[in-house]
């Protein structure tokens, strides 16, 4: 078929009433609550709020609230990436189409679900067609198997990639510093059993559908605050033979009560009395793993002095070894002196002027 005609049958499906109805686009930007020009810090901001709100383990059994954070993460998942963006913006929730488009000679324009200009080819004879989008998972669906076609495939649909997921977690200190697993209840998008993946009433013609997954991951040690940790294969099924996308963790790191982290540096506060801190003293030092080192104090040690302690901090998540402890001093006066005390302060002033 030429792509005059495959073309002319796009625009005419999508005219059709019946399709019309069916079709509602997504608005990835009216999800998270942001504006469309809204920053990525602002973008960031929104889903966290949003996905500790409606996380399956804030609520458990809550269908509604399972099914909200499911469209937090997808529209994350777009929105938090600058490319996926910007193809987003033209092309609305078809974007995953969009070097398709471009393939095949669309210009975008118009808003999120605008108009195309499709065309077979340049020159006088090349024909040029205007097609308004009307929304709806069925476009995807039926241009990925006129893609097919295109690209010499007659009868088949061209292989795509699935689609990448992003799934939030947090994890202690403890566990960023050692590494754990965690089971995660996610979905999987797949072709639909009914229709192949052609698009049905069944699936809304859209051509796929999700299934429930559920599987463990592992965090890796050294993970940082807003890292993301890529597992390979588990995002969603690919079609035509394509390959499956991959499952994006988003890593929050809860604060820790003694341990403040830079980077993969540690730091910890201690303090010292007085009259250690003047004559010098050794302190014991447990380190976030469970170490017991003795700290040399010399006399002297002013209040603030910073120790480093190499090679205690948080493991390098791009190779081996670990960041540094640093170890403040805070020097603690002291309270309550007796009598006697009080001489000796005045004797030692007296010697001092």
């Amino acid at each position: 078929m030429s792509l005059d005609k495959l073309l002319l049958a796009v625009i005419i499906c999508f005219r059709v009433p019946e399709v019309h109805k069916e079709m509602a686009g997504k608005d990835y930007y009216k999800t998270l609550g942001v504006d469309r020009k809204a920053s990525a810090k602002e973008i960031k901001q929104a889903y966290r709020k949003l996905a500790r709100q409606h996380h399956p383990d804030v609520n458990p059994g809550d269908k509604a609230a399972e099914a909200k954070f499911k469209e937090i993460n997808e529209a994350h998942e777009v929105l938090s990436d600058p490319e996926k963006r910007k193809k987003y913006d033209q092309f609305g929730e078809n974007w995953q189409y969009a070097d398709q488009f471009a393939g095949a000679g669309a210009k975008p324009g118009g808003s999120q679900h605008g108009y195309w200009d499709f065309s077979s080819g340049g020159g006088p004879g090349g024909t040029t067609f205007h097609f308004e989008d009307l929304g709806g998972g069925g476009f995807g669906s039926m241009f990925d198997s006129i893609l097919g076609d295109f690209a010499g495939k007659k009868g088949r649909r061209a292989a795509m990639r699935g689609q990448d997921f992003e799934h939030p977690i947090e994890v202690t200190l403890e566990e960023a510093y050692h590494g754990t697993t965690r089971m995660l209840e996610t979905q999987v998008e797949e072709a639909c059993p009914s229709c192949r993946g052609e698009g049905c009433p069944k699936c809304g013609r859209s051509g796929r559908i999700l299934r429930p997954q559920r599987i463990e991951v592992k965090v890796p040690a050294g993970v940082k605050d807003a890292s993301r940790v890529r597992i390979a294969g588990k995002g969603g099924k690919g079609f035509g033979g394509g390959p499956a996308g991959d499952l994006y963790l988003r890593v929050s790191v809860r604060p820790h009560a003694r341990f403040q982290r830079t980077g993969d540096d540690l730091n910890v506060e201690m303090s010292v009395p007085l009259v250690d801190a003047v004559l010098g003293t050794e302190l014991e030092v447990t380190t976030l793993a469970g170490k017991k080192l003795a700290l040399k104090v010399p006399p002297e040690t002013q209040n603030g002095k910073v120790f480093r302690l190499a090679g205690q901090g948080m493991p390098h998540m791009s190779g081996g070894g670990k960041g540094d402890l640093f170890v403040k001093v805070n020097v603690v006066l002291p309270t309550k002196l007796s009598g006697r005390e009080k001489e000796l302060f005045e004797e030692l002033k007296s010697i001092r002027t």
